[in-house]
């Protein structure tokens, strides 16, 4: 890496080596020339001269790029597609006159898009399931501890560790649902000529109709696609951009969400995400433990959000059959919001490998609002000893307020129960009423819903992919 140039973050620190090799000049370069040999093999069978000579002769050269030259005809010819037309013709020369024979340069380029796209949802849906795993587990292992629920972050009825992690794996869930649609319901550009007319085919093929939806069909077929765009412009329509980078930004949206939620529960400390031997939480208080995993996760997904913007202005400002000022954006946008979101899926996996939950912070949290939210039982119970209900409540409201006061104002425990205990009118055994106040009495179904939940809707997902499970994620940085 030269020092003296701008170096990509997503390049040099985030991004996992398959997406990299997505996204890599090899693989869109080579992805053309896959292509150009694609539409070469169906054009012959289809009955144009092209000998086995001339296709073996491309065959050998996929991988053989001389990037040099390429960049000198894209100097010479200010067009990138020709330029390695040409570079391609050098390395294959008896295989020249045919090379991209009746193509336009959206023939490579747009198919290659589309290939990466599929080739990087594929990545991200494995990430995706393992993370789906480590959470249902998750869910599972602390279904019943009971913890306080938030509402706008004010103290709220209780619900548990569990079942709060299926609200963060429900939210994935929807993300995965769509990933899953799209990457079925993704379309090849295919063979369309320049304005999608197909009119060079037209030519080619002697006005054969029939001919030259069948090459569209092999080619497609050959590039791995069962189904590709019946009509187009030049290009594939834009929308699919948009719908993808929606997806992605989706996905970074619920990452966003966990950490936002994590990052609070660590300042509780409540639940932490890992913090290794040697790690510096600042450089400045040593006693710091920064969630750093969290917030670079926020930090990427903010990225991503605000990215599927641009996809979206885009598809929306598109002229007729097409025009060029969406080539520079999606050369920029789509593969750094993959690898984006392959960076923020790798550090959600990581912090699910090592997240720390510390009941015994949770039970004093529960503890110091827990009387408040048992008022309501308190009352029935005293009811059930002779007490007025409307004079139980007065007594409650006031002793709640006093307690309240203590608490704020005093920084003292709560000690409303002691207050109720001392109250002769309420009539309640101690021990009765520390039988009411066992956290378990208030988080309501919240075990049953998380069961039934990763049994219905997580498991089968998990058992459909299971041979994606297992992933290392460790971090680069």
């Amino acid at each position: 890496m030269e020092n003296n140039v701008y170096s990509n973050p997503l390049v040099e620190r985030y991004g996992s080596k398959e997406m990299l090799e997505n996204f890599s000049p090899d693989k869109k370069f080579s992805t053309w020339r896959k292509l150009w040999i694609a539409l070469a093999e169906a054009e012959k069978d289809l009955g144009l001269n092209i000998t086995e000579e001339q296709l073996e002769e491309m065959r050998a050269n996929v991988n053989n790029i001389d990037y040099e030259l390429a960049k000198a005809k894209e100097r010479e010819f200010r067009h990138d597609v020709m330029a390695h037309v040409h570079t391609f013709g050098t390395a294959a020369p008896k295989a020249m006159p045919i090379i991209h024979l009746g193509a336009t340069s959206a023939y490579v380029g747009d198919n290659t898009d589309l290939i990466q796209i599929k080739d990087g949802l594929e990545i991200l849906k494995s990430k995706m399931v393992n993370v789906i795993d480590s959470m249902a587990k998750f869910s599972i292992e602390y279904k019943d501890l009971p913890t306080l629920g938030f509402t706008h972050f004010q103290p709220a009825q209780l619900t548990t560790v569990g079942k709060r992690s299926t609200l963060w794996l429900q939210s994935l869930l929807l993300d995965f649902e769509e990933l899953e649609f799209r990457a079925e319901t993704l379309r090849f550009r295919g063979v369309k000529g320049t304005t999608g007319t197909q009119a060079s085919y037209l030519e080619l093929f002697n006005g054969e109709f029939e001919k030259v939806k069948k090459l569209d069909e092999i080619v497609a077929e050959k590039m791995g696609f069962s189904k590709s765009f019946l009509v187009t412009g030049q290009t594939y329509d834009r929308k699919v951009d948009s719908e993808i980078l929606n997806l992605l930004s989706n996905i970074a949206q619920s990452a966003h969400k966990f950490t936002n939620d994590l990052r609070l529960l660590q300042h509780l400390k409540e639940i932490e995400e890992p913090f290794e031997k040697s790690q510096i939480g600042s450089s400045a208080m040593a006693y710091k433990r920064n969630p750093m995993r969290s917030e670079r996760i926020s930090s990427l997904a903010k990225f991503v959000v605000a990215m599927q913007q641009s996809t979206a202005m885009t598809a929306a400002t598109q002229w007729f059959e097409r025009t060029l000022d969406d080539s520079a954006n999606k050369r920029l946008s789509i593969p750094q919001a993959f690898l984006a979101i392959d960076s923020i899926l790798l550090i959600w996996q990581n912090i699910m490998d090592g997240l720390v939950v510390y009941p015994k912070m949770i039970e004093k949290r529960i503890m110091s609002e827990l009387p408040f939210m048992a008022t309501e039982y308190i009352i029935m119970e005293g009811v059930k000893s002779g007490g007025d209900r409307q004079e139980l409540h007065e007594r409650i409201r006031v002793h709640s307020m006093e307690a309240a006061k203590t608490v704020k104002l005093e920084g003292k425990e709560n000690d409303l129960i002691e207050r109720i205990i001392k109250d002769d009118y309420f009539n309640i055994d101690k021990e009765r009423l520390l039988e009411i106040l066992d956290p378990k009495n208030f988080v309501g179904f919240s075990s049953e819903q998380t069961l039934e939940f990763i049994e219905k809707d997580v498991n089968p997902i998990i058992k459909k992919y299971e041979a994606m499970i297992g992933i290392e994620a460790e971090l680069r940085v």
